[in-house]
Protein backbone atom coordinates (compact mmCIF):
# COMPACT_ATOMS: atom_id res chain seq x y z
CA UNK A 1 0.00 0.00 0.00
CA UNK A 2 2.94 2.71 0.89
CA UNK A 3 4.31 1.56 -2.67
CA UNK A 4 1.17 2.93 -4.73
CA UNK A 5 -0.01 5.57 -2.18
CA UNK A 6 3.78 6.94 -3.51
CA UNK A 7 2.98 6.39 -7.53
CA UNK A 8 -0.23 7.91 -6.84
CA UNK A 9 1.70 10.73 -5.33
CA UNK A 10 4.80 11.10 -7.70
CA UNK A 11 1.64 11.35 -10.94
CA UNK A 12 -0.08 13.60 -9.33
CA UNK A 13 3.47 15.76 -9.10
CA UNK A 14 3.77 15.03 -12.46
CA UNK A 15 0.54 16.24 -13.35
CA UNK A 16 0.56 19.91 -11.55
CA UNK A 17 4.22 20.35 -12.87
CA UNK A 18 3.28 20.03 -16.33
CA UNK A 19 -0.05 22.65 -15.81
CA UNK A 20 -2.18 20.71 -17.67
CA UNK A 21 -4.89 22.60 -19.52
CA UNK A 22 -8.01 23.49 -18.05
CA UNK A 23 -10.59 24.64 -21.01
CA UNK A 24 -9.68 28.38 -20.19
CA UNK A 25 -5.98 27.35 -21.81
CA UNK A 26 -2.73 26.40 -20.58
CA UNK A 27 -1.12 26.08 -17.61
CA UNK A 28 -4.41 27.87 -16.10
CA UNK A 29 -4.31 30.50 -18.20
CA UNK A 30 -7.52 33.11 -18.10
CA UNK A 31 -7.74 32.80 -14.89
CA UNK A 32 -7.44 36.35 -14.78
CA UNK A 33 -8.23 37.58 -17.90
CA UNK A 34 -11.45 40.40 -18.07
CA UNK A 35 -14.35 39.64 -20.06
CA UNK A 36 -15.45 42.66 -21.71
CA UNK A 37 -18.49 43.30 -23.22
CA UNK A 38 -18.20 44.86 -26.66
CA UNK A 39 -20.67 48.16 -26.94
CA UNK A 40 -22.88 45.86 -24.21
CA UNK A 41 -23.74 42.78 -24.94
CA UNK A 42 -23.80 44.00 -28.26
CA UNK A 43 -24.49 40.51 -29.88
CA UNK A 44 -27.40 39.82 -27.76
CA UNK A 45 -28.64 43.37 -27.78
CA UNK A 46 -28.39 46.70 -29.74
CA UNK A 47 -25.14 47.87 -29.63
CA UNK A 48 -24.26 50.92 -26.93
CA UNK A 49 -27.71 51.12 -25.29
CA UNK A 50 -29.13 50.98 -21.82
CA UNK A 51 -30.50 47.85 -23.41
CA UNK A 52 -27.25 46.56 -24.72
CA UNK A 53 -25.26 47.41 -20.57
CA UNK A 54 -28.37 45.79 -18.65
CA UNK A 55 -27.97 42.44 -20.61
CA UNK A 56 -24.45 42.57 -19.98
CA UNK A 57 -24.65 43.18 -16.61
CA UNK A 58 -27.72 40.88 -15.78
CA UNK A 59 -24.91 38.36 -17.16
CA UNK A 60 -22.33 38.95 -15.39
CA UNK A 61 -20.26 40.64 -17.48
CA UNK A 62 -17.25 42.08 -15.69
CA UNK A 63 -16.47 45.57 -17.92
CA UNK A 64 -18.75 47.15 -20.17
CA UNK A 65 -17.29 49.07 -23.14
CA UNK A 66 -18.67 52.33 -24.77
CA UNK A 67 -18.26 55.02 -26.69
CA UNK A 68 -18.71 58.78 -26.12
CA UNK A 69 -19.27 61.89 -28.50
CA UNK A 70 -21.17 64.86 -28.22
CA UNK A 71 -24.20 66.61 -29.55
CA UNK A 72 -24.68 70.00 -31.04
CA UNK A 73 -25.88 71.12 -27.62
CA UNK A 74 -22.56 69.89 -25.52
CA UNK A 75 -24.53 66.51 -24.37
CA UNK A 76 -22.62 63.64 -23.96
CA UNK A 77 -24.03 60.80 -25.88
CA UNK A 78 -22.89 57.22 -26.45
CA UNK A 79 -23.00 55.74 -29.96
CA UNK A 80 -20.01 53.79 -31.95
CA UNK A 81 -20.15 55.55 -35.40
CA UNK A 82 -20.18 59.40 -35.69
CA UNK A 83 -23.32 59.27 -37.82
CA UNK A 84 -26.61 57.66 -36.67
CA UNK A 85 -27.83 56.45 -40.14
CA UNK A 86 -26.80 52.33 -39.21
CA UNK A 87 -28.14 52.42 -35.68
CA UNK A 88 -31.11 54.19 -35.57
CA UNK A 89 -34.03 55.33 -37.84
CA UNK A 90 -32.65 59.23 -38.26
CA UNK A 91 -33.25 58.61 -42.11
CA UNK A 92 -36.61 58.01 -41.91
CA UNK A 93 -37.53 61.01 -39.48
CA UNK A 94 -34.90 63.63 -40.60
CA UNK A 95 -34.82 62.75 -44.26
CA UNK A 96 -32.85 65.79 -45.24
CA UNK A 97 -30.36 65.80 -43.18
CA UNK A 98 -27.70 63.36 -44.64
CA UNK A 99 -25.34 62.52 -43.49
CA UNK A 100 -27.07 62.52 -40.00
CA UNK A 101 -23.78 63.30 -38.31
CA UNK A 102 -24.30 63.25 -34.31
CA UNK A 103 -22.61 66.82 -33.83
CA UNK A 104 -25.16 68.43 -36.30
CA UNK A 105 -28.45 67.06 -33.72
CA UNK A 106 -29.31 68.32 -30.62
CA UNK A 107 -29.76 66.11 -28.55
CA UNK A 108 -33.80 66.69 -28.09
CA UNK A 109 -33.69 65.63 -31.59
CA UNK A 110 -31.55 62.63 -31.16
CA UNK A 111 -33.63 61.72 -27.97
CA UNK A 112 -36.70 61.25 -31.26
CA UNK A 113 -34.75 58.53 -32.50
CA UNK A 114 -34.99 54.78 -32.00
CA UNK A 115 -32.09 53.16 -31.51
CA UNK A 116 -33.42 49.66 -30.96
CA UNK A 117 -35.44 48.60 -33.88
CA UNK A 118 -32.73 47.76 -36.23
CA UNK A 119 -31.37 45.19 -34.39
CA UNK A 120 -34.68 43.87 -33.16
CA UNK A 121 -38.54 44.55 -32.52
CA UNK A 122 -37.66 43.00 -29.19
CA UNK A 123 -36.20 46.99 -28.61
CA UNK A 124 -38.39 49.04 -30.39
CA UNK A 125 -38.29 52.50 -28.56
CA UNK A 126 -34.35 51.80 -27.13
CA UNK A 127 -33.33 55.45 -27.29
CA UNK A 128 -29.66 56.68 -27.47
CA UNK A 129 -28.45 57.32 -24.40
CA UNK A 130 -26.78 59.55 -21.89
CA UNK A 131 -22.98 58.87 -21.00
CA UNK A 132 -24.83 59.61 -16.97
CA UNK A 133 -27.41 57.02 -17.81
CA UNK A 134 -25.14 54.52 -18.93
CA UNK A 135 -23.09 54.78 -15.47
CA UNK A 136 -26.27 54.48 -13.91
CA UNK A 137 -27.31 51.56 -15.28
CA UNK A 138 -24.04 49.44 -14.77
CA UNK A 139 -22.20 51.48 -11.76
CA UNK A 140 -21.52 48.81 -8.47
CA UNK A 141 -22.51 46.30 -10.85
CA UNK A 142 -19.69 45.91 -13.57
CA UNK A 143 -16.68 47.92 -14.99
CA UNK A 144 -16.60 50.82 -17.35
CA UNK A 145 -14.24 50.98 -20.77
CA UNK A 146 -14.89 54.29 -21.87
CA UNK A 147 -13.34 55.19 -25.51
CA UNK A 148 -13.46 58.77 -26.31
CA UNK A 149 -15.04 58.24 -29.87
CA UNK A 150 -13.16 60.45 -32.86
CA UNK A 151 -12.00 63.27 -30.28
CA UNK A 152 -10.77 65.32 -33.14
CA UNK A 153 -14.96 66.54 -33.82
CA UNK A 154 -15.11 67.28 -30.61
CA UNK A 155 -12.62 70.02 -29.12
CA UNK A 156 -12.72 70.02 -25.63
CA UNK A 157 -14.45 66.71 -25.06
CA UNK A 158 -12.52 65.24 -22.91
CA UNK A 159 -12.27 68.04 -19.99
CA UNK A 160 -16.11 67.37 -20.75
CA UNK A 161 -16.20 63.68 -20.03
CA UNK A 162 -14.51 64.22 -16.70
CA UNK A 163 -16.35 66.97 -15.45
CA UNK A 164 -19.44 64.80 -15.91
CA UNK A 165 -18.12 62.02 -14.44
CA UNK A 166 -16.98 63.67 -11.45
CA UNK A 167 -20.98 65.42 -11.29
CA UNK A 168 -22.41 61.96 -10.55
CA UNK A 169 -22.13 61.30 -6.78
CA UNK A 170 -19.94 59.17 -5.58
CA UNK A 171 -19.42 57.15 -8.64
CA UNK A 172 -15.63 58.55 -10.10
CA UNK A 173 -13.68 57.66 -6.72
CA UNK A 174 -15.15 54.18 -5.98
CA UNK A 175 -14.52 53.16 -9.76
CA UNK A 176 -11.09 54.20 -9.56
CA UNK A 177 -10.14 52.80 -6.09
CA UNK A 178 -11.70 49.58 -7.33
CA UNK A 179 -9.98 49.24 -10.88
CA UNK A 180 -13.18 49.45 -12.60
CA UNK A 181 -12.81 52.57 -14.62
CA UNK A 182 -10.66 53.02 -17.89
CA UNK A 183 -10.46 55.71 -21.00
CA UNK A 184 -9.24 54.40 -24.03
CA UNK A 185 -9.18 55.99 -27.76
CA UNK A 186 -6.95 55.26 -30.75
CA UNK A 187 -6.57 59.33 -30.51
CA UNK A 188 -3.14 59.24 -28.54
CA UNK A 189 -3.30 63.42 -28.71
CA UNK A 190 -6.58 63.06 -27.02
CA UNK A 191 -5.31 60.50 -23.96
CA UNK A 192 -2.24 62.58 -23.69
CA UNK A 193 -5.25 65.45 -22.87
CA UNK A 194 -6.91 63.44 -20.82
CA UNK A 195 -3.88 62.36 -19.07
CA UNK A 196 -3.21 66.02 -17.87
CA UNK A 197 -6.32 66.78 -16.63
CA UNK A 198 -6.48 63.36 -14.83
CA UNK A 199 -3.59 61.84 -14.02
CA UNK A 200 -5.07 59.51 -11.63
CA UNK A 201 -7.36 57.87 -14.39
CA UNK A 202 -5.64 54.88 -16.42
CA UNK A 203 -5.82 55.02 -19.92
CA UNK A 204 -5.51 52.64 -22.51
CA UNK A 205 -4.41 52.86 -25.97
CA UNK A 206 -6.38 51.44 -28.69
CA UNK A 207 -4.42 49.94 -32.12
CA UNK A 208 -5.71 48.77 -35.09
CA UNK A 209 -2.05 48.08 -36.45
CA UNK A 210 1.00 46.38 -34.60
CA UNK A 211 2.83 49.07 -32.62
CA UNK A 212 6.29 49.66 -33.11
CA UNK A 213 9.36 49.29 -30.51
CA UNK A 214 9.12 53.20 -29.80
CA UNK A 215 5.66 53.58 -29.91
CA UNK A 216 5.30 50.74 -27.02
CA UNK A 217 8.41 52.30 -24.98
CA UNK A 218 7.01 55.62 -25.42
CA UNK A 219 3.62 55.24 -24.09
CA UNK A 220 4.84 52.95 -21.22
CA UNK A 221 5.43 56.26 -19.54
CA UNK A 222 2.03 57.16 -19.33
CA UNK A 223 -0.27 54.49 -20.59
CA UNK A 224 -1.41 51.07 -18.48
CA UNK A 225 -2.90 49.35 -21.27
CA UNK A 226 -2.42 48.71 -24.85
CA UNK A 227 -5.41 46.99 -26.49
CA UNK A 228 -5.36 46.24 -30.34
CA UNK A 229 -6.92 44.44 -32.80
CA UNK A 230 -6.87 40.92 -32.37
CA UNK A 231 -5.77 40.30 -35.53
CA UNK A 232 -2.20 42.70 -34.74
CA UNK A 233 -1.35 40.80 -31.92
CA UNK A 234 0.37 37.76 -31.16
CA UNK A 235 2.43 35.87 -28.03
CA UNK A 236 5.77 38.13 -28.68
CA UNK A 237 3.75 41.49 -28.46
CA UNK A 238 1.68 40.34 -25.20
CA UNK A 239 4.92 39.41 -24.21
CA UNK A 240 6.57 43.00 -24.69
CA UNK A 241 3.89 44.73 -22.90
CA UNK A 242 4.00 43.05 -20.10
CA UNK A 243 7.76 43.57 -20.02
CA UNK A 244 7.28 47.08 -20.11
CA UNK A 245 4.56 47.25 -17.51
CA UNK A 246 0.97 47.47 -19.36
CA UNK A 247 -1.99 45.12 -19.56
CA UNK A 248 -2.86 44.08 -22.67
CA UNK A 249 -7.15 43.43 -23.93
CA UNK A 250 -7.76 42.61 -27.95
CA UNK A 251 -10.71 43.26 -29.55
CA UNK A 252 -13.07 42.18 -31.07
CA UNK A 253 -12.57 37.88 -30.74
CA UNK A 254 -16.08 36.86 -31.05
CA UNK A 255 -15.54 32.98 -31.43
CA UNK A 256 -15.15 30.55 -28.66
CA UNK A 257 -11.96 29.02 -30.76
CA UNK A 258 -10.63 32.45 -30.95
CA UNK A 259 -11.34 33.33 -27.08
CA UNK A 260 -9.11 30.34 -26.47
CA UNK A 261 -7.01 30.89 -28.63
CA UNK A 262 -5.96 34.88 -26.91
CA UNK A 263 -6.60 33.38 -23.52
CA UNK A 264 -3.71 30.61 -24.28
CA UNK A 265 -1.66 33.79 -25.31
CA UNK A 266 -2.20 35.29 -21.76
CA UNK A 267 -3.48 38.42 -22.97
CA UNK A 268 -5.27 40.47 -19.91
CA UNK A 269 -8.44 41.25 -21.35
CA UNK A 270 -11.09 40.12 -24.24
CA UNK A 271 -13.56 42.69 -25.65
CA UNK A 272 -15.82 40.86 -27.11
CA UNK A 273 -19.56 41.13 -28.46
CA UNK A 274 -20.45 37.69 -26.71
CA UNK A 275 -19.30 38.47 -23.53
CA UNK A 276 -21.40 35.93 -22.13
CA UNK A 277 -19.74 32.64 -24.28
CA UNK A 278 -16.27 34.15 -22.69
CA UNK A 279 -17.46 34.17 -19.18
CA UNK A 280 -18.77 30.64 -19.94
CA UNK A 281 -14.86 29.28 -21.24
CA UNK A 282 -13.59 31.55 -18.53
CA UNK A 283 -15.53 29.11 -15.74
CA UNK A 284 -17.23 32.22 -14.38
Amino acid sequence: MPKRLAACFAVLCLMVAFAIPTPAGAAGRGRDVIDIAHRGSSGSAPENTVGAMRFAVDHRASFVEIDVQRSADGKLVVMHDTTMARTTNAKEVFPTRSPWNIRDFTFAEIRQLDAGTWFSTDYAGERVPTLREIVEAVRGRAGLLLEIKAPELYPGIEAEIHKELQSIPGYLPVALRLGKFVVQSFNVDSLRIYHQIAPEVPLGILLSARPSEEVLVEASTWARQINPSYTVTDQALIQRVHELGMTISVYTPNTGQLMRQYIGLGVDGIITNYPGVLRDILGR
